[in-house]
């Protein structure tokens, strides 16, 4: 069943959504439509930096908490809560937190095919079963 189906008229909050450790100092959890995935990450001062880049699709970044320079193409961009960047596809980027923890939301479209595994709670909350992530039940 599509997400959208699954979705439709169903309020969930974040706080529900399971995540996971990405890697050591980052957790992300993930909501995602059929068109459209928006990536809660929290990220912990002194992370290791990964530059990256994504050639499928652009990367919409929105700071809600904490602050942070964030590298696009090897130019530091600072920003802090309520601020908002887009990272063009095919630039390399990443996040260094200069105080936090910062709350970073990533909206993508479309959805991270990589990430999928992040939204297997959908089929969980419809049947009535515990939000896990990972592999769907």
């Amino acid at each position: 069943m599509a997400l959208n189906e699954q979705l439709y008229a169903r309020v969930v909050s974040f706080d529900d959504i399971p995540d996971e450790v990405a890697r050591r100092g980052i957790t992300r959890k993930a909501y995602a439509s059929d068109q459209v995935m928006i990536v809660w990450n929290t990220v912990e001062s002194g992370l290791e930096v990964r530059p990256h880049s994504h050639d499928d699709f652009d990367q919409l970044v929105f700071i809600l908490e904490g602050e942070a320079d964030y590298f696009v193409a090897g130019e530091p961009h600072k920003m802090k809560p309520r601020d908002v960047m887009l990272v063009p596809r095919g630039a390399e980027h990443f996040i260094e937190v200069t105080s936090g923890p910062c709350i970073n939301i990533d909206i993508f479209v479309p959805p991270r095919s990589d990430y999928a595994h992040l939204t297997t709670w959908v089929e969980q909350l419809v049947s009535g079963q515990a939000l896990t992530i990972g592999v769907a039940s």
